[in-house]
């Protein structure tokens, strides 16, 4: 008996492939990769196919597991990363903050559009004042002859009542450092003689030429301090001394004044408020001073009363006076505002302490 699986022979030599028996006369021939395998019964050869194929699974199963350890490997190094942990918090701290959304564009400068809360805090930061005598206690005016509006000699402004256009501080140690109250430009300096206009002074500009400083009686003046020269809040721009001064101690007379416009007149203010509650620079036994604002506020002895009748008539007699004058001098051509010098209204003397 012949078939497709089958051998029927009478002569049979050998062993079966897979139970080592002995090969009957029908028997069953496996052929693999041009190999012949001889097998005794069916069972031995369904034995061999199931062993096949399980040999071959286990072999497609290790070249899957080594597909994807390759593929692992290939897309590690192919994919980017930021290394290790210890790595990227390095590079986090040193990366430069991503630009917002409403940064300038390279080479602009000027405030920042659309301003911010934080912007305008630090503007208003930028924007601080001082006390123009330093700590540790506030140096207020003592009596009422020091105070805005004293009476002073001479043709003083409106605004400053019967004379005294400022306040006068200090006294307590002559030669002390006399400190600019806020950022400016020096306006004017005087360091010749001058005693019968406030002695040795210096002139500055704050907020483009709106507000002015004056410290007049100083004793020294940097030499740096010039016409033009940039000044920041708390540099030390003359000492504290008597130039200048007739009837008192040595004091320095400091006076703030406004001017809104070019086209408008320069107004005198009364500074003793404001030098209320500005910060003090308190000295420190480090390099770096501090400038604080714990110190305790000033009592403001409060400005010398307006001279009776108001300002509007005191305007009237100052308007009389000087048709009086220029009529006893007809010779004489009054000079123009452009070309009368400008005079700052300085302290002349002060009444006996």
């Amino acid at each position: 008996m012949t078939d497709a699986n089958s051998i029927d022979t009478t002569e049979v030599r050998g062993s079966c492939f897979w139970c080592d028996g002995a090969v009957r006369a029908s028997h069953f021939v496996h052929a693999v990769g041009g190999k012949l395998r001889t097998l005794c019964s069916e069972e031995c050869l369904r034995a061999k196919l199931r062993d096949d194929a399980a040999r071959r699974w286990r072999v497609r199963r290790r070249n899957i597991k080594w597909l994807l350890v390759a593929t692992s490997l290939v897309a590690a190094c192919i994919t980017p990363h930021d290394g290790p942990l210890s790595l990227r918090r390095a590079a986090m701290a040193t990366k430069p903050p991503a630009p917002s959304p409403n940064a300038p564009l390279p080479g602009a400068f000027g405030p920042e559009w659309p301003p911010s809360e934080a912007s305008l805090l630090e503007d208003l930061g930028r924007d601080a004042w001082l006390h123009p005598l330093a700590g540790p206690f506030r140096r207020m005016p003592v009596r009422d002859t020091r105070v805005f509006g004293a009476e002073r000699p001479g043709d003083r402004p409106i605004e400053c009542r019967k004379g005294h256009c400022g306040v006068d501080l200090g006294g307590e140690i002559w030669g002390e450092q006399v400190r600019a109250a806020h950022d400016g430009v020096v306006d004017r300096v005087q360091r010749a003689a001058n005693e019968q206009h406030g002695g040795h002074y210096v002139r500055i500009a704050h907020r483009n030429g709106t507000v002015f400083t004056q410290y007049f009686h100083l004793a020294a003046i940097p030499r740096w301090v010039e016409v033009g020269a940039h000044v920041k809040a708390g540099d030390v721009i003359g000492l504290l001394g008597d130039s200048g001064v007739k009837e008192s101690a040595p004091h320095v007379h400091f006076t703030v004044s406004v001017r809104p416009a070019s086209n408008l007149a320069e107004y005198y203010v009364d500074p003793e408020p404001l030098i209320a509650l500005w910060p003090l620079r308190i000295p420190s036994t480090t390099a770096v001073a501090l400038v604080s604002t714990e110190g305790l506020p000033g009592v403001p002895l409060g400005g010398a009363p307006a001279p009776a009748g108001g300002p509007r008539l005191h305007a009237v007699v100052k308007h009389k006076a000087a048709r009086a004058a220029a009529k006893r001098e007809p010779h004489e051509a009054p000079k123009s505002d452009a070309e009368a010098p400008a005079a700052p209204a300085d302290d002349e003397s002060e009444s006996s302490e």
